[in-house]
């Protein structure tokens, strides 16, 4: 897919492009398996971590995102490396509001699963309601609007730049809808892929 070239519309804003970070030095494919309540601790360490060894950013993001007027990340080491790979030079915000949606486990007793099972099962019951101890699905769409408008407001100042996290970045896309943006460039949802958004000013 061809990628369009980006320019400034109505009141010179954005446009915005957002990035999956890299991939992380955890392996969520690898052993061993866990119980629900070792999975919390992985993913404890997971949010804590980094990318893994010899990360280089796509010389086709990192040229997209080159002459950015503001970048973030969120409060995550992997996606403020990633921002740092990506965007060398720059000055970059470094912001929890972008953090990624959390993944609480259900509870199930007397079974072992790989984290990217895991992953799977408790995003599955973190969108029907169950949080454990942490961010509901109501608040995190609520901190995805949030982020939304953090970014159309930078956008004033030229284009943005954001480094953050795949689910995440998925809730961003109806907000920055509702807001006037258009995704005209899909880069799909793989470590490192990235959308550009246009502002289409109604």
């Amino acid at each position: 897919m061809a990628m369009p070239k980006t320019t400034s519309t109505a009141r010179q804003r954005g446009p915005i492009i957002v990035s999956r970070h890299g991939k992380p030095a955890l392996d969520r494919t690898a052993g061993p398996r866990l119980s629900w309540q070792e999975y919390r601790d992985w993913w404890d360490r997971y949010e804590a971590g980094a990318l893994a060894d010899d990360q280089i950013a796509p010389d086709r993001l990192k040229e997209a995102v080159a002459d950015a007027a503001v970048v973030f990340a969120s409060g995550r080491l992997r996606a403020q490396q990633t921002a740092e790979r990506a965007a060398p030079g720059h000055e970059i915000s470094h912001d929890p509001v972008f953090n990624e949606a959390p993944l609480p486990p259900p509870l199930l007793p007397g079974v072992k699963y790989l984290p990217k099972t895991w992953n799977v099962l408790a995003r599955a019951v973190w969108l029907n309601g169950h949080a454990l101890d942490g961010e509901s699905v109501k608040a995190a769409r609520q901190r995805a609007a949030d982020a939304a408008a953090r970014l159309h407001e930078a956008s004033e100042a030229g284009k943005v730049y954001l480094a953050a996290h795949g689910w995440f970045n998925r809730m961003l896309r109806p907000e920055l809808k509702r807001l006037g943006w258009k995704c005209t460039y899909d880069g799909g949802d793989s470590y490192w892929s990235f959308r550009i958004y246009e502002y289409r000013e109604n």
